[in-house]
């Protein structure tokens, strides 16, 4: 059953000495069992006897029977090919469907529960195993799913769409480890009515809660109302209102007469010439400003030859400029926040960095905080970020060319870089420049568009503009990514107003 064949003659055997490996465009359905290592904990030889009668009458005859082929077990989890998408989710669907029936007289802890992941993708075929790109995102889409669903990739989705009697909800551009590009992402709902069930279920509890706000708001009135004496009651009923408290626009002229003021009329122009101006164009003392490294610029050498992207390595020369001590935190964004200037309030302690920020996001910060400051911050260039991020060395990291711990916030760092979620900036040692955070700890923005390697990249630090402008620079890597990520060359890219968990940025300053 898991045997890959010649698809003319269908006998097995690899190609002659010399050709190329067979490809071909494939619907892969990639599934998984969630807490495997959990349930052999707790029984082992029993999880292991279910899940081989799960393979055996379930996933290998569904798979078949929607005329796909099982490529191969993978003890926790399978891998499956199919000619048509809508086959390959629908067998999906099954699978999963009929998870629930073979639970349901089993102990919640002892469930056996896939996640699926399908993509339509060009794969290279071998006799027992299938490889490429559209592998690794359906193993990706697998991963981000949530034991029970089914995730389905934007090509799977626009092939099926019309298709299937079954629903679908958008989770929006996914970026999943080791895959340049997001994923767009899209949760397949058993039935039709799913998605608006599910809609009408959240608009029902918004507009409950919109109801008991507007009760509690009613009530506090009426109480306040009914609190009052008999004498201030008719007091406040009675008593026109003062001029301190009413609005510009409901105050008469003194050139009225009193019969006159008894219709509402426009202010006059004079009274609207002086509005109160915006919080974001009036700088406030006490607002914090990052702490900045003033950097006297010079030569280098950029990029690497550890990645495509990184090529080709050229002499860049970055003139003098300011580089944040750190990457901006919840408290500096948070201030910007207040100002109105930002499009969303952090949550997190005070000096932690800003995450889940987009590069439009980044962008609202730098201007408001030059308008308050009148002083020019900016992203800086990719050129400038990497230049700070040597501090001086042209090694694999800015210390030395092996990992060494307490340097670097990430996965496999060491020390205490093993945390759930960024530690407060500057927790681990500066590089030369006095530079703290400058790899791992979260990802930072520049402001570049994107591109694919830099041939053709100015040699003068600019900001190298053009290309994949949807898309925009982003370095250092995440204390959710592996040591390879810190490297001061290391490169990636996301998309321009996508939020993304793992994101955060630090500013520049022009002389």
């Amino acid at each position: 059953m898991g045997e890959i064949r010649d698809f003319k003659s269908g006998k097995p055997g690899k190609p002659p000495p010399g050709e190329a490996m067979p490809r071909r465009l494939a619907a892969i359905v990639v599934g998984d069992i969630a807490g495997y290592s959990r349930l052999m904990q707790l029984d082992e030889e029993g999880t292991h006897t279910r899940v081989k009668r799960t393979e055996r009458d379930l996933i290998e005859p569904t798979i078949a029977e929607h005329h796909g082929k099982l490529v191969k077990t993978t003890g926790d989890g399978f891998i499956a090919m199919f000619d048509s998408p809508v086959e390959a989710v629908r067998c999906s669907i099954v699978i999963q469907q009929n998870m629930i029936g073979r639970n349901a007289a089993i102990a919640r802890d002892h469930w056996i529960e896939y996640r699926i992941g399908v993509n339509l993708g060009d794969v290279i075929i071998e006799p027992d195993d299938v490889y490429g790109d559209g592998v690794n995102v359906a193993s990706r889409l697998e991963g981000i799913a949530a034991p029970g669903d089914v995730f389905i990739s934007g090509g799977i989705y626009e092939q099926i769409k019309h298709k299937m009697v079954c629903g679908y909800e958008s989770l929006g551009d996914k970026k999943v480890k080791n895959i340049t590009d997001p994923i767009r992402v899209y949760r397949v709902l058993p039935d039709a009515a799913a998605y608006q069930r599910t809609r009408r279920r959240r608009e029902s509890i918004l507009l409950t809660l919109l109801g008991l706000a507007v009760a509690i708001i009613a009530g506090g009135v009426l109480w306040y109302l009914l609190a009052q004496p008999r004498s201030k009651l008719a007091e406040l009923v009675q008593a026109p209102p003062s001029p301190a408290t009413s609005p510009a626009v409901q105050q008469p002229a003194p050139s009225q007469s009193s019969s006159q003021s008894s219709s509402p009329v426009p202010a006059a122009p004079t009274q609207q010439a002086s509005p109160q101006p915006a919080p974001a164009a009036s700088p406030a003392p006490d607002v914090p400003a990052p702490e900045m490294v003033s950097l006297k610029g010079g030569s280098f050498s950029m990029g690497s030859n550890d990645d495509p992207s990184e090529r080709p390595i050229r002499k860049v020369t970055v003139r003098p400029f300011a580089m944040g001590k750190y990457p901006v935190t919840v408290r500096e964004w948070n201030a910007c926040a207040a100002a109105k200037a930002c499009s969303f309030t952090a949550s997190g302690k005070d000096d932690v960095p800003v995450t889940n920020v987009s590069w439009s996001d980044a962008k609202q910060y730098v201007t408001w905080l030059a308008e308050r400051s009148k002083k020019p911050y900016r992203l800086p260039s990719e050129a400038e970020w990497e230049y700070a991020a040597r501090g001086g060395s042209q090694s694999k990291y800015w210390w030395g060319d092996q990992m060494q711990p307490g340097h670097a916030g990430c996965k496999d760092c060491g020390g205490d870089s093993t945390a759930e979620q960024p530690v407060k900036v500057g927790s681990f040692k500066p590089n030369s420049f006095g530079l703290y955070d400058m790899g791992g700890g979260v990802d930072q923005w520049v402001e570049d568009c994107w591109h694919r390697n830099y041939q053709g990249a100015p040699d003068d630090g600019a900001v190298w503009t053009g290309g994949d402008c949807a898309s925009h620079v982003i370095r250092s890597g995440s204390w959710k990514n592996d040591a390879r990520y810190v490297r001061p060359a290391n490169r990636d890219n996301y998309d321009t107003n996508v939020r993304y968990p793992t994101h955060g940025f630090r500013i520049a300053l022009s002389p």
